[in-house]
């Protein structure tokens, strides 16, 4: 029998029960939402990205900053939990003394033990909800706005806006961690993986074709650069892209890319993932569903190959020299 494709941590990549395989407790059929989905992933419906960012959000001066830097100084809206929709400089210290976050603040440091060498927990998070370029800008933020409510409402605070200044239309949400009824907001992978799912669902609603599905499943090497990292990388200063950049330099000089300690990983996955799709296939053939099949056997056929993300960055390099124009002599 076909593994079922799994992460290193045990969890499903692509959540469809059973393969429509009989065994205890399972059924003998896929239901529509998991035929869906499967026609989603293998059509490349475009991809939710939802993202939190690390840096910031433990000090009132750090989300202050980041406030200002959400609504560009004044320029734009934010937009908040009850509806309000606040324009102006400075109204980012409106916000800290209407979440009380002062009181939180203190707080959580009188609540830190004496002699523990840590930081406070964050007083906001930072989240960044993301659409691939050409998506309506509005109905991003509408979708988010529906998420937020359902995910959010009369428990924690938190204030939005949208940013249009790059081709992919996205929103951030500043979410008070601490909620209105004293419980803290632990966000882990799964919470991550259900959020995707759940704003990949409103964006549907709203009309905007949209997936959730971890990238291994899709056959993807690209990761998601850390905020510190792509924020410099964007500034043309990243120390970290400058030394991976004279590595692979390096390495292609003396022709000896060396292999990585993580490739016979990547390669085992990408296994998994291969038998897990051709048991999709077997499964909707079986339901009389052939055009299915043979779009599964084609999305697994041009799936790229196995890459780690020095392999991915290595090839992007090159790409990259390929397309630069030769000099004028």
């Amino acid at each position: 029998m076909p593994r079922r494709p799994i992460d290193l941590r045990g969890k499903p990549l692509l959540d469809i029960a059973s393969y429509a395989r009989r065994g205890p407790g399972r059924r003998d059929r896929l239901s529509p939402d998991e035929i869906e989905l499967i026609r989603r992933t293998v059509t490349r419906t475009p991809e939710v990205m939802v993202k939190v960012l690390t840096r910031g959000g433990q000090s009132l001066d750090a989300v202050r900053a980041h406030l200002a830097y959400l609504n560009r100084q004044g320029e734009l809206e934010l937009e908040t939990d009850q509806g309000e929709q606040l324009r102006g400089k400075g109204v980012e210290k409106q916000l800290l003394e209407d979440w009380d976050l002062d009181v939180e603040d203190h707080r959580r440091r009188v609540d830190l033990k004496p002699g523990k060498d840590r930081s406070p927990p964050k007083l906001v998070h930072k989240i960044l909800f993301s659409m691939p370029p050409g998506t309506p800008p509005r109905k991003v933020l509408q979708a988010v706005k529906n998420f937020a409510r359902e995910e959010f409402g009369l428990m924690h605070r938190y204030a939005m806006v949208l940013h249009t200044d790059e081709p992919h239309p996205h929103v951030h949400v500043a979410v008070k961690a601490v909620s209105e009824q004293g419980v803290r907001l632990n966000i882990r992978r799964e919470t991550l993986r259900r959020w995707r799912a759940n704003f990949a669902a409103h964006l549907r609603a709203l009309g905007v074709p949209a997936n959730a599905t971890e990238r291994a499943v899709r056959g993807s090497a690209h990761q998601n650069l850390k905020e510190g990292i792509y924020r410099s990388a964007e500034r043309g200063d990243s120390i970290f892209i400058r030394k991976r950049t004279e590595s692979i330099a390096q390495e292609k000089r003396v022709s000896a890319f060396r292999i990585e300690a993580g490739k016979p990983r990547v390669l085992q996955t990408r296994r998994d993932v291969e038998r897990g799709w051709l048991a999709f296939a077997e499964a909707v053939e079986r339901e009389a569903m052939g055009n299915v099949a043979d779009e599964i056997e084609r999305f697994v056929r041009q799936m790229p190959f196995a890459q780690t993300g020095r392999e991915a960055f290595a090839q992007s390099m090159r790409s990259v020299e390929v397309n630069q124009p030769s000099p004028v002599r």
